[in-house]
């Protein structure tokens, strides 16, 4: 077993609605006072300071406009201070000298590159993974880490060499990359959530997408498989063999068929054993005369 526990410092900031008005009632309020500022500025009354003032207070209110995609909200922040996140799509109107940083909350895929890697017992093995994911806090996304696209990637390939490092390839003993992929996904799933919360990310799923043999020892570690495969269906023949020889003496003992004594008992064994576990069809022998002879 592996420890998937990952210790990420916890995060300073989190995610919060930030105060937005309606879009098109400021759209609206803002092109009145651009109109009304122009007719002012060319009017004949002497207006035209007032006109431009009133022309400037409605450009202002205007700059605040800001449009949000489905899937994509915008992070709003006044003079380097996060303020909060607008994530209702539409027209919406915030701050007009406030930034805004759009963050992408769509779910994404990431597919790692094919990692050459030694599993628990050593072997080189190659391996690769896919994860999907989705930003759950904005704020910790863009001011926890430089780039969190980039940290994703990154500590998805560190969990994928930790799982295989964690584990062997194949093994009766335990659990196994190769035997037990929904076990160990899980732990996978696991431990790249867990790389990845302080960064205001949650990890949907994880699927390994790749798993093998490094090349150079493919060829040998196939034929230890085959080996072991072979030894296991000799062993489950052998005691099946063993089962039915048993029941045979049995049901001729139960019914009196034959009274055998020691010897004759250790012949039809012999011969039953041959003819159950040899991988190759048995030839018949007619025996003409008696048991002993």
């Amino acid at each position: 077993m592996t420890e998937t526990a990952v210790e990420m410092p916890a995060p300073r900031i989190r995610e919060r609605r930030a105060g937005a008005l309606p879009g098109f009632l400021m759209l609206g309020v803002g092109l009145v006072l651009v109109a009304g500022g122009v007719a002012l500025a060319v009017s004949a009354g002497g207006l035209r300071v007032p006109g431009i003032l009133v022309v400037v207070v409605g450009a202002v209110l205007l700059r605040g406009l800001t449009a949000v995609s489905p899937g994509q909200a915008r992070v709003v922040q006044l003079l380097g201070r996060y303020t909060g996140t607008v994530r209702q799509d539409g027209l919406r109107w915030v701050n007009p000298f406030s930034a805004r940083r759009p963050v992408s909350t769509r779910i994404r895929n990431h597919e790692t590159d094919v990692a050459k890697v030694n599993d628990a017992d050593g072997n080189p093995i190659e391996m690769a993974a896919v994860v999907v994911w989705q930003v759950r806090d904005t704020a910790q996304a863009l001011f926890e880490v430089d780039d969190f696209v980039e940290f994703v990637a990154i500590q998805t390939e560190t969990a994928v060499r930790h799982i295989a490092n964690s584990y062997p390839y194949d093994t009766h003993e335990g659990l196994s990359l190769r035997d037990n992929a929904d076990e160990i996904t899980e732990k996978l799933s696991e431990e790249i959530g867990a790389r990845v919360a302080s960064a205001g990310v949650r990890v949907i799923e994880s699927r390994i997408t790749h798993l093998a043999y490094a090349p150079e020892i493919a060829q040998a570690m196939l034929r230890r498989q085959q080996a072991g495969a072979i030894v296991a269906a000799r062993a489950r023949i052998v005691e099946g063999a063993v089962g039915m020889v048993e029941s045979a003496l049995e049901r001729l003992a139960e019914h009196d068929v034959v009274d055998l004594d020691e010897e004759r008992k250790a012949a039809m064994v012999s011969n039953l054993m041959v003819v159950l576990v040899g991988d190759r069809d048995a030839q018949p022998v007619v025996n003409a005369g008696t048991l002993y002879s």
